[in-house]
């Protein structure tokens, strides 16, 4: 009973710092940072953008380099400006999980450092997934398909 009274007093003072519409917004671009800056890197160094797709055997690479870029790019702006964010959010969620499988195969390392560090690479990015699957999940509850009583 009294954890829940305290609960209940400190949820009562962080309140409106958690749910002031600039936090959301600055959450909402710090989860898609990396999606932002990605693509910039790529638009900016091309052909380190090509080598990285042939590196993961994706071939045309110039023509995924440009898909990527502009995935991450535009899901990154509809998450962001709260337009069809629960899809953007799932389409990033999925793009992650195939990418973490696809860059972060610590299973196939012998045990040390490397390992370890592309195992830590596997799990952080599979928390984005989770990150962004609770924004579709909140987007939908909140708001449904429709985005009927959307506030962005």
């Amino acid at each position: 009973m009294m954890a829940a009274s305290l609960e209940a007093k400190l949820a009562a003072v962080v309140r409106p710092v958690f749910t002031a519409p600039i936090l959301r917004s600055l959450a909402l671009l710090a989860l898609c940072s990396a999606f932002i800056q990605g693509p910039l890197v790529k638009i900016f160094d091309f052909g380190g953008a090509i080598a990285e797709m042939e590196h993961f055997g994706l071939l045309p690479a110039p023509l995924f380099a440009i898909g990527v870029i502009l995935f991450e790019l535009s899901m990154s702006a509809l998450i962001v400006f709260g337009v069809f964010r629960w899809a953007a959010a799932t389409g990033l969620a999925v793009f992650t999980l195939t990418a973490t499988f696809l860059a972060f195969r610590f299973w196939e390392l012998p045990p040390g450092l490397e390992r370890s560090m592309t195992m830590n690479g596997f799990f952080e990015h599979v928390g984005l997934v989770g990150a962004f699957t609770l924004v579709a999940w909140h987007d939908l509850r909140e708001h449904g398909p429709s985005g009927k009583g959307r506030t962005s």
